[in-house]
């Protein structure tokens, strides 16, 4: 094996590298990259981009929540999340309405829009799977190693 410019060495693990392409954060950022392209016809037609698309799927799943919690859901703070909300409740497709047990919390509604768009986007997942060229089982392990591997940096991460 050539060990001189970091590729893997006899036991399989990889050494120190400076290439680019021997980088972990390279391959996820590449690959982050070309799976945001290829959902990017699918959301337009739902007028929604990838972020606001997570957002309503946050919202799909559980139903009526803080904003406080849908940061968190996502990994995002405050700053980032409240112009995509702005965004959705423009569209049309969210509310957000202050909670009567506590007027400091903000909670985010689902409007009859939003709720309605959810048929519409129950497409979405298949055609991107049809789009990576890749099986429903592949897929599963890659997304399994992949949480695992945010949780592990997460945990080895000072905050």
């Amino acid at each position: 094996m050539n060990t001189e410019h970091g590729h893997e060495d006899r036991s399989g693990a990889a050494s120190a590298s400076l290439l680019l392409d021997d980088q972990l954060c390279f391959a996820l950022y590449a690959a982050q990259r070309a799976v945001t392209a290829a959902y990017r016809p699918l959301l337009a037609e739902l007028g929604l981009t990838y972020p606001q698309y997570l957002t309503m799927l946050v919202l799909w799943e559980r139903g009526e929540i803080p904003v406080k919690e849908l940061g968190s859901a996502l990994r995002l703070d405050y700053g980032t999340v409240s112009p995509l909300l702005k965004r959705l409740e423009a569209a049309g497709l969210v509310r957000r309405e202050r909670s009567a047990a506590d007027e400091r919390s903000v909670r985010l509604v689902l409007t009859d829009e939003g709720e309605a768009l959810r048929e519409r986007a129950g497409k979405v997942p298949a055609q991107l799977l049809v789009s990576t060229g890749m099986e429903g089982a592949e897929i599963a392990r890659l997304r399994a190693d992949l949480h695992r591997l945010a949780e592990t940096a997460a945990k080895a991460t000072p905050e």
